[in-house]
C-alpha cells in the first residue's frame, strides 16, 4: 500500500482508563476523622491519576492481569492502515475497545500511547442525537447539530429538503423536539449526519437505531457513501451489513486486533469463536460421539462438489452436508435428516434423505454416509448452522441427535448471476431463490 494512499495511520495505539474501587470503610471514630483531614490531599491526587499514568509501563504489560486492579486497557497497541476509499469493518464483543477507538481517531479522546495520522476532512456517527436541544424546533436543531458536524450554513440550506425527506418527521419540523418520541429524533438526527460530505467517514453502530424499515433506510445510505469512493470505518453488531458494506474487516478482543482480513473470513471466526460450531467435526472418540439406541453420529462436515472442506460459500455455488454415521443394532427402517437454522435461531428448512437405495428398508449392521446437497441461489447471505439427526421411521421419532453440529457462511459478492442482480442494498430474506422471470414489452404509442 502505498504511503501516499493511505487516508488512516494507526500506530501502536494504547488507552488507559482508571476505574473506581469499592470506597474503604474504616473501623473507628479517629481512622474516620485521620481519613477526613486528608482528604483534600487523597481528592487531588486522585483527580490527577484520572489522567496520568506515571505508574505504569506500557511495555512491560502482557496481559491486563498485569495491571493494577483500578485500571483497565481499553485499547491494546493497535496497528492498522485504511487505504483511500476502502470501506473497512471493525467487529467484537462489548467492551473489545472498538467505541475508544473510533474516539481517539475522532480527537474526542487521546491515547496513553502510539498516534494514528489522518488524511482529509473527518465526520463521525458515533453518538447519534448529540447536540439536540430539546427546546429547539426540528428545524432548528438541524442547522444547529449540522454546524456542530462540520457542515456550513449553505450547505444546510443546500440539503434541508433531503435531509428532511429522509427523516420522515416534515410534518412536525417546526415542532420543539422535546415532544418528538425518541424514535423520531434518533430519525432526524441520523439524517442529518448521514448528509455529510466528509472524506472520511466514521460510523459507530447508527444502524442499531430506530424501526426496521428506518434501519434499511440508513443501511441503504451508508452503501452510498461507500460506492462514492469515501473512506469508512464501520462499527456494527450487524453482520450481514458488514459483510455487505465492508471488502476488509478487523476483529478486536480485549482491546487488541485478533483478526484482520476478508470481511467473510473474520465474521465467521467471530461468529464462531464462542459456540464452537467449526464446519467440520468427528467424534473419533466414540463414548463422546452422539449415540442413540440404534444409531451414532462419527462426522459431519461442509463439503464442496470437489469434495473438498469449505466454511464460506458463494452464494451462487451448490455445496454438499455430510454425515458419517453407523447402525449399532440392526433391524430397523432409519433415515438422515439435517436441520438448517440461521444466526437468528429461526429454523430455515429441514430436509429428509430420501435415497431410494435405502428409502423403506431395514438398515443393516455398518456405517453409512449421507449427503444433502444444496443447490446455489437457494439460501440467502449470513450465518447458518446445521443440526444432524438420525430418526427411527416406524416410531416417527429422533434415535440420535446433534443439535449445531456444524455451521457455515453464505456470502453474496453482487457479482455474477445471483438472485441480488445489480441491485445492491439491503435484501432481507431467509432464502434467496434465482427465479426465471419473463417480461414482455408493448411499445408506446
Amino acid at each position: 500500500m502505498s504511503s501516499n494512499n493511505i487516508a488512516i495511520k494507526v500506530e501502536n495505539l494504547s488507552k488507559l482508563y482508571r476505574i473506581g474501587m469499592k470506597k474503604e470503610m474504616r473501623d473507628s471514630f479517629a481512622a474516620t476523622m485521620f481519613s477526613f483531614i486528608k482528604s483534600p490531599w487523597k481528592n487531588y491526587r486522585k483527580y490527577r491519576s484520572l489522567y496520568r499514568f506515571d505508574d505504569i509501563r506500557l511495555d512491560q504489560i502482557q496481559t491486563s492481569k498485569d495491571l493494577p486492579p483500578d485500571i483497565i486497557l481499553s485499547v491494546n497497541d493497535v496497528s492498522f492502515s485504511v487505504s483511500q476509499g476502502e470501506v473497512l469493518g471493525i467487529v467484537g464483543k462489548n467492551g473489545a475497545g472498538k467505541s475508544t477507538l473510533l474516539k481517539i481517531l475522532c480527537r474526542i479522546t487521546d491515547p496513553t500511547s502510539g498516534f494514528a495520522e489522518i488524511r482529509g476532512r473527518v465526520s463521525s456517527l458515533l453518538e447519534v442525537g448529540t447536540g439536540f436541544h430539546p427546546e429547539l424546533t426540528g428545524r432548528e436543531n438541524t442547522y444547529l447539530n449540522g454546524t456542530i458536524l462540520g457542515m456550513t450554513k449553505k450547505e444546510v440550506d443546500r440539503k434541508f429538503d433531503e435531509i428532511v425527506d429522509f427523516s420522515g418527521v416534515e410534518k412536525f419540523i417546526d415542532t420543539p423536539v422535546k415532544r418528538y418520541s425518541s424514535g423520531m429524533m434518533v430519525r432526524l438526527a441520523f439524517s442529518v449526519a448521514a448528509h455529510l460530505e466528509p472524506e472520511i467517514l466514521i460510523i459507530d453502530e447508527v444502524l442499531a437505531v430506530g424501526d426496521a424499515d428506518f434501519q434499511k433506510k440508513c443501511l441503504d445510505k451508508m452503501e452510498n457513501v461507500g460506492q462514492q469512493g469515501r473512506t469508512v470505518l464501520f462499527v456494527s453488531h450487524n453482520m450481514p451489513a458488514i459483510t455487505r458494506l465492508c471488502s476488509r474487516t478487523i476483529l478486536l478482543n480485549h482491546g487488541m486486533i485478533i483478526d484482520d482480513g476478508p470481511s467473510a473470513k473474520v465474521v465467521k471466526n467471530y461468529l464462531t469463536a464462542d459456540v464452537g460450531v467449526p464446519s467440520a467435526r468427528e467424534w473419533s472418540n466414540v463414548p463422546t460421539a452422539p449415540t442413540g439406541k440404534f444409531t451414532r453420529i462419527l462426522a459431519a462436515s461442509v463439503k464442496t462438489e470437489n469434495g473438498e472442506g469449505i466454511d464460506t460459500i458463494d452464494i451462487r455455488r451448490s455445496f454438499g452436508i455430510e454425515m458419517l454415521w453407523e447402525v449399532i443394532k440392526s433391524g430397523h427402517n432409519l433415515s438422515a435428516h439435517f436441520a438448517f437454522t440461521n444466526e437468528s435461531g429461526d429454523l430455515v428448512f429441514v430436509t429428509i434423505d430420501l435415497d431410494p437405495e435405502w428409502r423403506g428398508k431395514i438398515r443393516p449392521l455398518g456405517r453409512f454416509r449421507s449427503t444433502a446437497w444444496v443447490p446455489g441461489n437457494l439460501m440467502a447471505e449470513g450465518l447458518f448452522y446445521v443440526g444432524c439427526h438420525l430418526y427411527d421411521n416406524t416410531l416417527s421419532a429422533p434415535d440420535c441427535s446433534k443439535e449445531l453440529a456444524i455451521s457455515f457462511q453464505i456470502v453474496d459478492t453482487c457479482e455474477g448471476d445471483s438472485a441480488r442482480g445489480d441491485y445492491g442494498r439491503h435484501f432481507p430474506g431467509v432464502v434467496r431463490p434465482l427465479l426465471k422471470w419473463t417480461t414482455t414489452f408493448e411499445p408506446a404509442g
